[in-house]
């Protein structure tokens, strides 16, 4: 998941608050949609205390002595997430068993927030109110979970073959924190720079034509693209936003659940 600034971002704790969206689909009947974001009555918006404790009962929040909230494994999205990760083992064993065109490497690329990482506590500890300035200061003491089985899943596919590339939103400065944070949550593969791709607005790479007005769509298929002229086939992408995989560059995409934030 790519984390801008919160002015691009719709969210439980901002002023758009109402619009809950994901993707093209939206939480609620009756809500506000992509189409007629404006609600014309207060009957439209959904009420936000309710929302909040529906996203708590669907993670299963389990609060800690300490007053830290994580999701629980036997939640409804961790059993979500399982039923993804078996399609996407499925569909892997298939893929890397084939043998690409010429030299081609295969390789499958994932968004770093809410697709290997869980910013469940996060989201908590700020209220759903996401800030630049509150995520730094999370990810530079605090390791987030791993989603749930995502380290597993990873980790099998490199075994079989697949090289991993993880492109993230975060900011090039966020680099150690999330390296660190990928290591210690158990993704055993490379996490040099060559394989992990974070943004650097102020100075982005060639391979980006857009330079630094790239969208988040761009960013990420513009970064695909890259790696596929390096020798890879990417064989699949996963993410929690449409944003993490329309543009291309990959054979198949994995969507997993977010209902704390879209991202477009």
């Amino acid at each position: 998941m790519p984390r801008p600034t919160l002015s691009h971002r719709v969210r439980l704790g901002g002023a758009v608050a109402a619009a809950v969206v994901a993707g093209t689909a939206v939480f609620g009947a009756g809500q506000a949609t992509a189409e007629h974001s404006v609600p014309r009555t207060d009957k439209e918006i959904p009420n936000l205390t309710q929302v909040q404790d529906k996203i708590k009962a669907y993670y299963g929040d389990t609060v800690t002595a300490d007053g830290e909230h994580y999701a629980s494994p036997a939640s409804n999205y961790a059993r979500q997430i399982r039923g993804i990760e078996a399609k996407a083992r499925t569909y892997l064993t298939g893929a890397l068993a084939k043998k690409g065109t010429g030299k081609t490497k295969p390789a499958i690329v994932l968004d770093m927030d809410d697709t290997t990482l869980l910013t469940y506590n996060y989201e908590l500890k700020v209220g759903f109110n996401f800030t630049p300035k509150s995520q730094d200061e999370y990810l530079e003491h605090t390791d987030m979970a791993a989603v749930f089985g995502m380290n597993d899943l990873v980790n099998w596919a490199h075994k079989k073959g697949a090289e991993v590339f993880f492109v993230t939103g975060r900011k090039e400065a966020q680099r150690d924190w999330s390296v660190r944070n990928l290591k210690n949550v158990g993704y055993a593969v490379p996490l040099d720079p060559s394989h992990v791709y974070l943004r650097d607005k102020e100075h982005p790479p060639a391979y980006l034509p857009c330079g630094t007005t790239c969208s988040t769509i761009d960013f990420k298929s513009g970064t695909r693209r890259h790696i596929e002229s390096l020798g890879y086939r990417i064989v699949a992408n996963f993410g929690d936003q449409y944003s993490d995989l329309a543009g291309g560059a990959s054979r198949r995409t994995f969507k997993l659940p977010n209902p704390m934030y879209y991202l477009p």
